[in-house]
């Protein structure tokens, strides 16, 4: 057992009795209980399978590569659209996680046994994300910036792509580029 993920799950909050029970399952199995990025992370060999995590109006259970796993119980979720491997499995209170926890067991059985595949997610190549017109203009206008945005990793790229991308109204990417074209230059990820 991990003391930060003691810390994490003992503070009292919304979540700390269903954070007590998600805990208890995970630590059935044969991982390791690591902390990152603020949870506590169930790792395999080195490699994270599950997390648990709290939001106003859920926790849940992320397995990392979820996209590739059987999802019998048609339980798992993708955050969001541009999620590519991870889902959640979401909760409202520990009586639920109580109720399902044979159904958890299995899931996480699953998880590690695609862990234990090698299996690897497919991500989408930067080129398959949308270019918004208001970024494609900046490229365009500066060698420079087409130099710096090529020289970032692929994340990096996916990042920056998916953040000017999201925004609803022209005017609202064009001032989304305008502010990470210093970035971008400067070699950086959207949030380094």
């Amino acid at each position: 057992m991990n003391s930060k993920a003691d810390a994490y799950v003992d503070k009292p909050g919304q979540w700390q009795d269903a954070f007590k029970k998600l805990r208890a399952i995970a630590l059935d199995f044969d991982l390791t209980e690591e902390f990152k990025w603020g949870h506590p992370c169930y790792t395999l060999d080195g490699q994270n399978v599950v997390l648990m995590h709290g939001f106003k109006d859920y926790c849940a259970l992320l397995f990392f590569k979820g996209s590739l796993m059987q999802d019998p119980k048609n339980i798992l979720i993708q955050q969001t659209e541009n999620v590519q491997a991870g889902r959640q499995i979401r909760f409202t209170s520990a009586e639920e996680i109580a109720k399902m926890a044979s159904t958890l067991k299995s899931y996480i059985r699953e998880a590690i046994k695609v862990e234990k595949s090698g299996a690897q997610v497919e991500f989408k190549k930067t080129a398959e994300f949308d270019m918004p017109a208001e970024f494609l203009s900046k490229l365009e206008e500066s060698p420079a910036l087409q130099e710096a945005f090529a020289g970032l990793t692929p994340g990096r790229q996916r990042g920056y792509l998916l953040h000017f991308s999201s925004a609803k109204q022209a005017k609202t990417r064009e001032s989304r580029v305008e502010k990470c074209i210093p970035h971008i230059l400067k070699g950086k990820g959207l949030n380094d």
